[in-house]
């Protein structure tokens, strides 16, 4: 599943290619894609047409599109008709994409051949001759539309209102952290991806800022001290910072950016998928564990398991 800097480069691309253009009409070629959007597809299709996109936004992992402008239930309530679905007052708008782990946001000319798993089309009133592709061969992932939380600057939709702030953040407490890990009292590892605690850290980049930091997963947060949790945040942002310098991490062809390019992170990995190769500090193998339903990557050296007893 794409993590922070995978999404991040997502959102980019949306920011530079979709940013500020109107919807003209939306296709779903899939109920799956917008089950999230309980209204259903010809609702949410109907909601967005006539649209503006705003700036491209990013919590963590999650990835949304402010909309706003009249669009059909506003035209409906001009003509005295009743709306498809009463649009909210106080609340904005927005598009909540949930990649999953084959979602693809992709930005395609008009005459682009059909991906064979296409979900949603948008197509814009326009003449730049692009519109943007929702293509998700697992179809876990989708789309759904949703109320903004009122007064957040960043129009965060509702639904993610409870996802704590990333380490890329400008927002992002070191200090408030530290204290909630403590409270936390569980490992660290679990913590790192506990997304109501600090969002976009996934299994990849939490295995890489842990082997770069020496902490074992199943370290204890109750012994972590400020400048211990200061030093494993500092490599969580330089492992984040690195992998988006060359487009995130792509183990196959599922996770690219909107232009179709896959990252090349996984080229730098020191300890993530790298079973029995010699850890890059000490020579000494690297090895996997099965922890929680996931494969933790370490070196049994230079991460070594806490003390119990």
């Amino acid at each position: 599943m794409p993590e922070l800097p995978e999404v991040e480069v997502v959102r980019r691309g949306l920011e530079r290619w979709v940013s500020g253009r109107t919807i003209d009409a939306v296709e779903v070629r899939h109920p799956r894609a917008i089950r999230r959007h309980t209204a259903g597809a010809a609702d949410f299709a109907a909601r967005l047409e006539g649209l503006r996109i705003g700036t491209a936004r990013r919590r963590g992992k999650y990835l949304w599109l402010p909309v706003t402008g009249g669009g059909p239930a506003a035209q409906s309530a001009a003509e005295g008709l009743a709306p498809l679905v009463t649009p909210s007052v106080t609340h904005g708008l927005a598009i909540l994409a949930h990649l999953g782990m084959s979602g693809q946001l992709l930005v395609q000319p008009h005459d682009a051949p059909d991906e064979k798993h296409l979900r949603i089309r948008v197509r814009f009133a326009d003449d730049l001759g692009t519109e943007l592709r929702f293509v998700d061969q697992r179809t876990f992932g989708g789309l759904s539309l949703h109320d903004t939380v009122p007064g957040d600057a960043e129009q965060l939709p509702d639904a993610i209102a409870h996802i704590a702030r990333d380490p890329l953040d400008p927002a992002f407490d070191d200090a408030a952290f530290h204290d909630a890990l403590r409270r936390r009292r569980t490992t660290i590892k679990r913590a790192l991806l506990d997304q109501t605690l600090i969002s976009g850290v996934g299994n990849i980049y939490a295995d890489e800022a842990l082997w770069r930091s020496r902490l074992h997963y199943d370290r204890p947060t109750a012994t972590f001290t400020r400048p211990r949790t200061a030093e494993l945040l500092g490599h969580v942002r330089d492992v984040m910072n690195a992998a988006l310098a060359v487009g995130g991490t792509s183990f196959d062809s599922l996770y690219v950016n909107v232009n179709g390019e896959s990252g090349y992170f996984d080229r730098s990995l020191d300890a993530y998928g790298r079973e029995d190769e010699p850890c890059r500090r000490c020579g000494t193998p690297i090895r996997r564990r099965a922890w929680m339903n996931r494969s933790s990557y370490f070196c049994p050296r230079c991460q070594r398991p806490p003390r119990t007893g």
